[in-house]
This record gives C-alpha cells, structure tokens and sequence, in this order.
C-alpha cells in the first residue's frame, strides 16, 4: 500500500463517515502526523503510540568497512537512524491473536 492508496483507506473508514473528510482533508491529517512524528525524532525524542508501537532514534558508531570491489578499507562515518518497534496490540492483529480469542 502506497501513501495515496493508505489516504484513500482512511477517507474511505466508515468510522470517519459521520466526519463527513474529504481525501484531501485527510491527505492533510496523514501529512501532519507523519512530520510531528519526523520532528519528534529530529528532536531526538521518541513517540509512542500505545497499542501501536514506538517510534525511537538508534545511534550507529562510526566503523571500519571494506569496498567490495577493491578490498580497500573506507571509514563509515557515525549516524542515526529512524526505527519502529511495534506494541504488542499490533504484534498480535498481525499474528492474528486477536482473532482466536
């Protein structure tokens, strides 16, 4: 599922039908979570949605690695890299728990 056809779910949920959203005041909404999501972890702070999952920075040291090519060893600098790790709700609709009880 691409960003428009994720947009085109959610304007289409009967549970926003009595809201009465266009696709694009919804486009609007998705937009707005996802960069407070994205400035939140610019910000080095991690977001939680409980039920969901978390949203958190991992720092990567700097390390030594090699080109494949040439052998030749290069210098891979320090970064931070955006991870999810998801709630046990969603592990278990995934794993279809939810469905068995």
């Amino acid at each position: 599922m691409n960003k428009n056809e994720f947009i085109a779910a959610v304007a289409d949920n009967k549970a926003l039908a009595k809201l009465d959203m266009s696709k694009t005041a919804v486009a609007t909404v998705v937009d707005t979570i996802l960069s407070t999501i994205e400035n939140s972890l610019k910000k080095g702070e991690e977001v939680r949605l409980v039920g969901f999952g978390n949203f958190y920075v991992s720092k990567r040291a700097a390390a030594k690695g090699r080109n494949p090519r040439t052998g030749e060893v290069i210098n891979i600098k320090a970064s931070k890299l955006p991870k999810f790790r998801a709630g046990k709700q969603l592990k278990d609709q995934v794993n279809g728990a939810a469905a068995k009880k």
